[in-house]
């Protein structure tokens, strides 16, 4: 008998975050194949940036709350 979908996330919501995560990972690769060398290095450049800016002040950060009620709005109208 095959393992049902709300069986694999029951089993899966036991594990630590990071082999969650890994798994996910592992999952998309799969069926998807890998990211691209140059996009991957691309988002991690631009990752390291974006920190960067909001760690030195240079930009300052919208909480949660607020973009969430922008987007909200967005999608009403």
């Amino acid at each position: 008998m095959a393992i049902t979908l709300d069986e694999i996330v029951e089993e899966t919501a036991q594990l630590p975050e990071d082999v969650a995560a890994e798994l996910v990972e592992r999952i998309l690769v799969k069926r998807h194949g890998g990211i691209e060398s140059g996009v991957d290095a691309a988002w991690k450049a631009e990752t390291s940036r974006r920190v960067a800016e909001i760690t030195t002040g240079q930009v300052v950060g919208v909480p949660l709350e607020v973009s969430l009620a922008r987007a909200s709005r967005v999608l009403r109208e």
